[in-house]
């Protein structure tokens, strides 16, 4: 889920006033207590903090105002907690031990781990096939039978993920959440691409998030490098990531990297 993390955090929407924010965190994890921490998010493609506090016997408080939306990360000095959080008006409450991180108290914080929560279930059980195989292979399986049943299983998983983000991405268009899931589905790739399930979200999308300039960027770099590689405009200058993507590690080919 790292990626899902690091590149929720640019996402932004705006209200029509100031609001408050308080956000009172707790942690059983020793090595937190006496940190720094750091509330931060892109501001013109920088990293900037919003705001800091101390952890002191395991709780931390963040509070200020805001008049903008922001979906932010926790940072413990400048090593990223991946804890996406959703600056937003309300009593947010941070949870953190070494078995899971929550963030609770505010409608789009609650929404968002939900989802997060269920895409770990996915993972889970996508990594448990490979346990799978080894105790079918001990029991003398043949393996052909068993990478038939695996493969089908693994298939199944990889829908309901695909289905899964594309939803939660389609019913948030209009907020931060929208924006911030679209940016962890494209930023494991080398460069933008369309595959069938980003093809499948920007035909449904509102204008609201087609104008997000991530979201903007990202679908005009993408159509313009499938227009190169059918023939149809003339390739004078490799295309540039959006800014705000997050650096890919994985094989551009694939259309299904949530995980």
């Amino acid at each position: 889920m790292n990626k899902i993390f690091y590149a929720l955090l640019t996402a932004v929407t705006f209200v029509s006033c100031a609001e408050s924010y308080t956000i009172q965190g707790s942690t059983s994890v020793s090595a937190l207590d006496g940190s720094k921490l750091y509330l931060k998010t892109m501001v013109n493609d920088e990293m900037k903090n919003l705001d800091s506090c101390d952890v002191v016997h395991g709780k931390f408080k963040f509070t200020g105002l805001l008049d903008t939306i922001k979906l932010a990360n926790l940072y413990m000095d400048d090593e990223p907690l991946m804890m996406p959080i959703v600056i937003e008006q309300g009593d947010i409450e941070i949870h953190i031990d070494n078995a899971s991180r929550t963030v609770t108290g505010s409608p789009l914080n609650e929404k968002l781990y939900e989802f997060m929560k269920r895409h770990d279930q996915l993972g889970n059980e996508l990594a448990e096939l490979s346990h799978k195989q080894s105790q079918m292979l001990l029991e003398g399986i043949d393996e052909d039978i068993i990478n038939r049943k695996l493969s089908i299983e693994a298939a199944r998983i990889a829908q309901q993920e695909d289905s899964l983000v594309t939803n939660f991405i389609v019913e948030n268009f209009d907020n931060v959440l929208g924006p911030g899931v679209f940016m962890m589905v494209t930023g494991s790739y080398q460069y933008p691409i369309l595959t069938p399930q980003i093809e499948d979200i920007m035909s449904k999308a509102t204008k609201k998030f087609k104008a997000d300039p991530y979201v903007k960027q990202y679908y005009q770099i993408a159509n313009e490098i499938q227009a190169r590689q059918n023939g149809l405009v003339e390739d004078v200058t490799p295309a540039k990531a959006p800014a705000n993507a997050t650096p890919a590690n994985e094989n551009p080919d694939s259309t299904r990297n949530a995980r």
